[in-house]
């Protein structure tokens, strides 16, 4: 077992590329045992590179419970205990709602969901038996605001808002945090390869759907957002002696983000006396 009393122990999924792979560079730079997961370990070799007396490398597929449960033991066994938990794991898909193949749109839920479920449900009883501990979710401002062609890629990310808003509730009073991570467009590989798209499109959503996954796909490499900053931005929140739940990164985030809450005050405003003349009178 390697002494990591000094500093957090940090647990990130998805570390072969994007955000988990900056991520885990950074926190290895800054000397925090650091375990790093990919699906292949040997697409991660590289980061741990220098770092092996406070790295572990673990191969995880966040799907699969056999290995959460088996790569979390890992890791207590290794460094100790799990004091933050990054749910990086996730992909997207590109297609109108009704375009979208179903079975694709499972596996997505599979990843971006119920193994961000897993993985949590794997590391909070270490968490609550020390009394500390973050839980990390790599969200989206998809999960705030929609777009044309994400509708169940949004689905998922506004899952992930809502379980992760309960569970702060849940675990806060036992010292454990929560924290969700919001980008808006950054030059990770979500639009590029880590994106299936529907496979046949509806012509009806040519103007909608269609240019909005267009727009996005030309875009990629070519978006505002720095990995290597989002990475020191969400360290620097963990670290933060009142994290905020929700750390939106970038301009563009903050501006969809902005846009959106304007919109729900707009209608909750314009039916206010709709609204509130549902409840039995006083």
């Amino acid at each position: 077992m390697t002494d990591s009393t000094a500093k957090s122990v940090w647990f990130i999924t998805g570390c072969s590329t994007g955000f988990g792979r900056q991520l885990a560079l950074h926190t290895l730079s800054l000397g925090y045992p650091t375990v790093v997961t990919a699906r292949n370990p040997q697409q991660v070799q590289d980061i741990v590179a220098g770092h092996e007396d406070h790295a572990l490398v673990l191969t995880l597929d966040v799907t699969e419970q056999a290995q959460v449960e088996a790569a979390v033991q890992a890791a207590h066994a290794h460094f100790g205990h799990i004091d933050v938990l990054v749910n990086n794991a996730g992909i997207g898909y590109f297609g109108a709602f009704e375009e979208s193949q179903l079975d694709e749109v499972r596996r997505m839920f599979e990843i971006n969901v119920w193994g961000l479920s897993a993985m949590t449900r794997a590391v909070l009883p270490g968490m609550r038996a020390r009394r500390s501990g973050t839980v990390v979710n790599i969200s989206s401002v998809g999960g705030i605001a929609a777009f044309p062609s994400l509708s169940f890629y949004n689905a998922t990310k506004f899952a992930v808002e809502g379980l992760s808003e309960a569970l702060s509730q849940e675990v806060a009073p036992l010292g454990i945090k929560v924290l969700l991570v919001e980008p808006g467009p950054f030059r990770t590989d979500w639009a590029g390869r880590s994106a299936n798209e529907a496979a046949h499109a509806i012509d009806d959503y040519r103007d909608t759907a269609a240019a909005r996954a267009s727009t996005v796909r030309n875009y990629s490499g070519k978006q505002p957002g720095d990995p290597v900053r989002a990475a020191i931005a969400i360290v620097k929140a963990v670290e933060a002696e009142q994290p905020p739940l929700r750390l939106l990164l970038g301009k563009a985030a903050l501006g969809f983000a902005r846009s959106k809450v304007k919109a729900l005050s707009a209608d909750f405003e314009a039916w206010a006396d709709v609204t509130q003349g549902a409840d039995f009178p006083d």
